[in-house]
């Protein structure tokens, strides 16, 4: 298969995977339409970067650095989430992510987490970086940052452009997806259990959404009655 259709063919099944992460962040929280869709989304890099076999790391036997790395990148986002939570605006885009840990089973939200993960490195680091040409660390970054824009949430996106651009350097440094995976991995099971509490509450659109719909609930009751009373008068 030549290179251009290479590129084509993963357009495809980026697209396709863009559109699966934006559903399943539409979606009920905790819903089995959630599930069922971030499932699929994980297959669906898993799939599309099948085809590329990226080359074997270089140190496939280390792992305890990229482990270090996932931890100290962890470490980081916790202290940035302890400032963005005293920020109305990435304190409502960061909860209304976290809202699918709050809502969700633990055992099935962690399993999706680490499938989408495990998929997003072979698809972006292993079959994208692989065709990418001169440039595979820029032009991988941005087009996994440019699938987590379909989700319209901000906090997505930025973290998606950080952590993108250094899985990019460590399948640079490695020449393989081994050191990316067991980052992407580590980073993402400590934030999914650490960073909850940091937000422990319903996102605030949410919560704005309730109110309104009590307001309503509230003024139907009243008119309802006051008829009630001027039927028997």
């Amino acid at each position: 298969m030549t290179l251009s259709a290479d590129r084509l063919r993963l357009t495809g099944w980026g697209l396709a995977g863009t559109l699966l992460l934006r559903a399943s962040f539409a979606s009920e929280p905790g819903s089995r339409r959630f599930y069922a869709l971030s499932l699929t989304t994980a297959a669906t890099w898993l799939a599309g970067g099948a085809a590329s076999r990226p080359p074997a790391s270089r140190d496939e036997r280390r792992v305890l650095a990229p482990v270090a790395t996932g931890v100290a990148a962890f470490v980081a986002f916790y202290a940035a989430a302890r400032v963005a939570r005293r920020i109305p605006a990435s304190d409502q885009a960061v909860a209304s992510v976290l809202h699918y840990a709050h809502r969700g089973s633990d055992p099935l939200v962690l399993a999706t987490t680490l499938l989408n993960g495990l998929g997003e490195e072979v698809f972006f680091r292993g079959a994208v970086y692989g065709v990418a040409g001169r440039h595979p660390v820029t032009v991988s970054t941005a087009l996994y940052t440019a699938s987590a824009a379909g989700t319209r949430n901000p906090a997505l996106v930025l973290a998606s452009a950080v952590m993108g651009a250094l899985f990019g350097q460590q399948r640079r440094a490695t020449g393989g997806i081994r050191a990316p995976v067991v980052t992407h991995l580590t980073w993402a099971t400590l934030m999914l259990r650490f960073l909850p509490p940091l937000f422990g509450r319903t996102p605030a659109a949410v919560i704005a959404r309730r109110q309104g719909v009590s307001r309503i609930s509230a003024t139907a009751a009243a008119l309802s009655s006051s008829r009630m009373r001027s039927a028997r008068s």
